[in-house]
């Protein structure tokens, strides 16, 4: 794939037409906190019928799944399309082009599909069909609750927060979760914790995910936090204190009803899903910061001519669209591994996320010195930009953790 089809671009022509009416006039409040994106991120899936699309989706792999259980042939089970199936260049089409105003509604958005997806490859075909679905539609808010206030990067290693398992088969949770974006208005939680095992050391015991509810006795979601940037999206600590909860919330283990137990947790697959991401969003960012940085270029005189007349800014903008075009390609690389059925490395995976992370917030940068003082003033939109380019290269694993994560990859083959 060496550049978008005539059929995507007519799609972003359309996407970019609803952004600037449905985002755009909402940015000023989207950034002070004053409007949450949960509203836009529905208004976006009904006006694209991408709700019930996700819908007939599940229904087909519900379907599926259940005739496997029932020991009848998947093949043979009759279901109403999805709308083309799992269109990435589509998905990556929304993100670029909301993050081109507000980066904090596709992290928003996201989770919540870190959520859903985390359901929907773990569990049950009850748990799947209690919390999946709404997720999947943007129809509930969803958590992905991991870090915590002294882990970091050792997100696994670092973990403290415990499920004990009790006699009557309930499980008892407790601990803290601290970044966790969506956390103070999520509808549904995936709670990642360690199980308690007095006979195991603290990092070697077994990784446990459980699905929380907004409202249960024992778990507290707090108020947003204040936050440098992506401030469209919501985040905050999660708190659980002797929160008691049945088999049937437990990932991976079973619950319920079925006779088939979910899979297992793959957290290297859900790092890979968050790092491949970012480099749309940070795309989106990129392309936003070199547009209106050329037109400022054009239209700003100092001594009597153009600031894009001198090289330095030329400089500037030159760097501007070779990063662009390697982001750009890196995605495009990425869509047709996907198309051909390949997976791309972990080391790939990182890589990506990586350079365009940096080249992002270095664009950012950049197009702040182009407006000078005007850069720092929040009517230009392009300080918010910075902002909301800082933490991609952060979170999903920050630049320290993608090097390690390369050389580990390269140095084990």
């Amino acid at each position: 794939m060496i550049e978008w089809s005539e059929e995507q671009r007519m799609a972003r022509d359309v996407i970019r037409k609803w952004v600037e009416a449905e985002i755009v006039p909402h940015v000023d409040a989207l950034d002070s906190g004053e409007m949450t994106p949960y509203g836009i991120i529905k208004n976006l899936y009904k006006t694209f019928g991408l709700d019930e699309m996700a819908r007939n989706r599940f229904d087909a792999a519900i379907a599926r799944e259940q005739a496997i259980e029932d020991g009848k042939d998947p093949e043979a089970v009759k279901t109403v399309d999805g709308g083309g199936g799992d269109d990435m260049g589509m998905s990556q089409l929304v993100s670029i082009e909301i993050c081109r105003h507000a980066a904090g509604i596709i992290t928003a958005m996201g989770v919540t599909d870190l959520a859903s997806g985390a359901i929907m490859s773990q569990g049950t075909i009850e748990q799947k069909q209690r919390w999946g679905l709404d997720l999947l539609t943007k129809d509930k808010v969803g958590a992905w609750a991991i870090t915590e206030p002294g882990s970091g990067s050792d997100a696994f290693g670092g973990m403290k927060s415990t499920a004990k398992l009790n006699e009557d088969g309930t499980w008892t949770l407790n601990g803290s979760k601290t970044f966790i974006t969506n956390g103070p208005h999520a509808d549904t939680t995936v709670f990642i914790c360690k199980q308690y095992d007095p006979d195991v050391e603290q990092r070697q015991r077994k990784i446990v995910t459980f699905v929380l509810d907004k409202g249960m006795a024992g778990f507290e979601q707090t108020k947003p936090l204040k936050k440098m940037g992506i401030t469209a999206s919501p985040t905050g600590q999660l708190f659980l204190s002797d929160c008691v909860v049945g088999p049937e919330r437990l990932l991976g283990g079973g619950g319920g009803k079925s006779k088939k137990p979910g899979k297992k947790s793959d957290p290297k697959a859900t790092f890979m899903a968050e790092r491949v991401g970012v480099v749309g969003m940070s795309l989106g960012v990129v392309e936003r910061c070199l547009e209106l940085s050329t037109e400022y270029a054009k239209t700003r005189v100092q001594w009597d001519k153009p600031i894009g007349d001198y090289q330095l800014i030329q400089l500037k903008l030159a760097n501007m669209e070779v990063a662009r075009f390697n982001i750009q390609n890196m995605l495009f690389h990425y869509l047709e591994c996907r198309s051909k059925g390949k997976t791309m490395t972990f080391a790939e995976a990182s890589a990506m996320k990586l350079y365009s992370t940096q080249a992002a917030v270095q664009v950012a940068d950049d197009a702040i010195q182009i407006f000078g003082g005007n850069g720092y003033m929040a009517e230009y939109r392009v300080e918010g930009l910075y902002r909301d380019a800082r933490i991609m290269r952060i979170y999903a694993g920050t630049d320290e953790m993608q090097v390690r994560a390369i050389a580990r990859d390269l140095l084990s083959r």
